[in-house]
């Protein structure tokens, strides 16, 4: 039964010789559990000394405790790290004792050694994380502190002596033990200050004037609660207390802050709505009118974006400057936020007063201005509403304004518009049409229509653009003219190109399926659709799911696309040319930089604008300027295509001068996809 207990225990009992090699006489079968060695192994030391399985570092301490243990006739506990037989190292307490003989002389040594591998790991944790929280303490910018109910500091860091003034929490601790009196300037916020904490256990931003050491004063915000003991009696204060006195002495200027744009000094939003509140109370009191200006500035996302964030802000505060020295000292002009601004103009008799200020402010904000040597001529859209004619209220007020100022834009820009029941009734027809076209989107109402793109040398069907259609099922055809601005805005356009992509994808794949041959499809790409971070990543998705060869497939992009983010555009550019996709280059010859940047581009082929192909019968020059393209993009490499082609006169001409494709209503207008297959198939008979 001895036995069994002995070998059932978790860990080794021992009997070894108190001689040089601490030979092993016994050893328990626990043994092998603990340093994966057997105890034949260890025994007599057959294979391997017990004293070789201790960390060498350990060796010479442990035969020193022992020792001590041996010559005081008394018991040893020892702790110390073992190498395991699998090369592992754990944790071992060893507790035993010496035997000797009749004659006082140690024989040997009898114990039991046990793995502490647990505890070891337990005891390291708890330092590290006192030592982390101690460095925590001791290193935090805010001051805490534990202080009895009395009024005396128990233990402050030195962030606290630092913001009291002391060189040392020792020295904060020692010199206070009145707080109330000795460092409150107001004694009686240490009464307010138990007050609360008694009745909530806890303070939350109590803020005070305190003395420091040097008897200066300063603000200070505090955070504390009050500690229980076992027995739920309150027996300390601790808590964090932070320096706020720059808070406090910028006070003015914090609110000054708030109410006011941190670029240009112009009362902010917050200013706005008090002060339109203020001004309808008065019209209201003294049945005058009001008038509400919305301003935002033509183009001006254009010049930030080319020149820099620097220069737009320098223009914005120039631009306030301009408006605010051109209106009356009544009058308010608010920064709204990016180039949008808001005057109010109170005390108002007539329109024509409105009108005359403000085409004053229109001449004024025309001329150049003059920032890093640059001249810029900055314009202005405006839009106003009246009280009480058109809203009571400051919400009201400021959409109808708004409202007024997007009619500016669509008529021109820099100019001003008022707001009209009609402008209104247009803005309903425009949410109106934005709700059916979620709707439409959700309903699958959108439709593809086909319009051939003819070879110049072959005669035949090189291709087709597929063209979007909305085709509601109560509803006549919607044309792309109506509905693609308002996708654009409101960014409906993404899904409806995506729909589009997939689409035409799968029907260049079926042509190629039925037709045996290859004839791409060119889709036209919006330029919130092209800025999409994945964008490179959608066109594979689509290739992948219909199974399609690139270079089946065209996107077609206009320049205006790369006026944002020109490095950006040509980078996707290059991606989308390695997967193999077909690019062209839509409407060219409108856009700004044509041929400034068609050398960085790594498009395939020009589409040349109809406008160019409409004009050559107009004025022989036109053809000069035409012919003039069409070798530009050979010249470069790439294939020219006219679009817009009506005429017989049109198509002669682009044949002459070597154009590579037309696509027109010459040929054919874009065709419903079962009326396109058949001139598919038309075509391959006649081929």
């Amino acid at each position: 039964m001895l036995n069994n207990l002995v070998d059932n225990l978790k860990g080794m009992v021992y009997c070894n010789i108190y001689d040089e090699h601490w030979t092993m006489l016994y050893i328990s079968n626990g043994c092998e559990g603990l340093t994966g060695y057997s105890p034949d192994q260890l025994i007599h030391n057959q294979n391997i000394s017990y004293e070789e399985v201790i960390a060498p570092e350990y060796r010479s301490y442990v035969r020193v405790e022992i020792a001590k243990a041996v010559e005081t006739n008394t018991s040893f506990e020892i702790e110390y790290p073992i190498h395991h037989a699998n090369g592992s190292v754990i944790w071992v307490s060893e507790r035993g004792y010496p035997v000797y003989d009749d004659h006082g002389q140690v024989q040997a040594l009898e114990g039991y050694i046990q793995d502490i591998s647990d505890r070891k790991n337990v005891e390291a944790s708890l330092k590290k994380a006192e030592s982390r929280y101690r460095s925590i303490f001791e290193n935090a910018i805010e001051g805490i502190f534990q202080s009895t109910l009395d009024g005396q500091y128990l233990v402050a860091n030195p962030a606290l002596a630092a913001i009291y003034g002391y060189e040392s929490s020792a020295a904060l601790i020692s010199a206070l033990n009145n707080i109330q009196h000795q460092l409150y300037v107001l004694p009686t916020r240490r009464d307010e200050f138990v007050k609360e904490i008694t009745t909530k256990g806890k303070v939350h931003n109590f803020q005070s004037q305190i003395y420091r050491k040097d008897k200066s004063i300063i603000w200070i915000s505090e955070n504390a609660r009050l500690v229980y003991d076992k027995d739920n009696q309150p027996i300390y204060y601790e808590g964090t207390v932070e320096d706020i006195t720059e808070l406090k002495n910028h006070a003015v200027e914090i609110e000054y802050q708030a109410t006011h744009d941190n670029l240009t000094g112009l009362p902010n939003r917050y200013i706005l709505n008090d002060r339109l509140q203020q001004s309808i109370n008065f019209a209201s009191r003294y049945n005058t009118k009001l008038a509400i200006v919305f301003v935002d500035l033509d183009q001006f996302k254009l010049i930030n974006d080319s020149m820099g964030h620097s220069v737009g802000d320098q223009l914005l505060v120039s631009v306030s400057k301009r408006i605010s020295n051109n209106v009356r000292d009544i009058d308010t002009v608010v920064r709204l936020g990016g180039d949008e601004f808001v005057i109010l103009i109170p005390n108002v008799q007539t329109r024509q007063d409105i009108e005359l200020s403000l085409g004053r402010l229109l001449n004024h904000m025309s001329a150049p201005l003059n920032i890093n040597d640059f001249n810029f001529s900055i314009t202005c859209s405006m839009g106003i509403s009246v009280y009480p004619d058109d809203g009571k209220d400051p919400d009201t007020l400021l959409k109808n304004a708004d409202s007024a100022m997007f009619k500016a834009k669509h008529t021109g820009r820099n100019n001003f518009q008022f707001f009209t029941p009609e402008l209104n009734e247009k803005l309903t027809d425009r949410f109106n049409l934005e709700y059916k076209l979620r709707r439409a989107i959700e309903h699958k109402e959108f439709v593809l229509h086909y319009q051939p793109k003819f070879n110049l040398s072959t005669g035949q069907i090189s291709g087709a653009e597929a063209l979007i259609r909305w085709q509601p099922s109560d509803y006549e055809t919607i044309y792309p003219l109506t509905f693609i601005q308002v996708a654009e805005e409101t960014g409906l356009i993404v899904k409806i190109g995506q729909w589009v992509l997939n689409t035409a994808c799968k029907k260049a794949k079926q042509l190629q399926q039925i037709t045996g041959k290859a004839i791409p499809i060119a889709i036209n790409v919006s330029p919130k659709q092209f800025r999409q971070p994945n964008f490179v990543e959608i066109v594979q998705d689509a290739l992948i799911l219909s199974d399609l060869k690139p270079e089946l497939l065209e996107l077609e992009i206009t320049e205006n696309i790369m006026i944002e983010d020109t490095p950006k555009f040509i980078e996707t550019l290059q991606q989308l040319k390695a997967i193999g996709v077909k690019l062209s280059l839509d409407d060219f010859g409108t856009g700004y930089s044509s041929l400034s940047y068609l050398k960085d581009f790594p498009i395939d082929q020009l589409k040349v604008d109809r406008a160019f192909v409409h004009a050559i019968e107009e004025d022989a020059n036109n053809m000069a300027i035409l012919k003039a393209i069409i070798i530009l993009g050979q010249s470069l490499g790439l294939r020219v295509v006219a679009e817009g082609v009506e005429t017989e006169f049109q198509f002669d001409f682009v044949k002459s001068v070597g154009c590579d494709e037309v696509q027109g209503y010459y040929f054919s207008k874009p065709l419903p996809e079962a009326h396109f297959d058949r001139l598919i198939e038309e075509n391959l008979l006649v081929s």
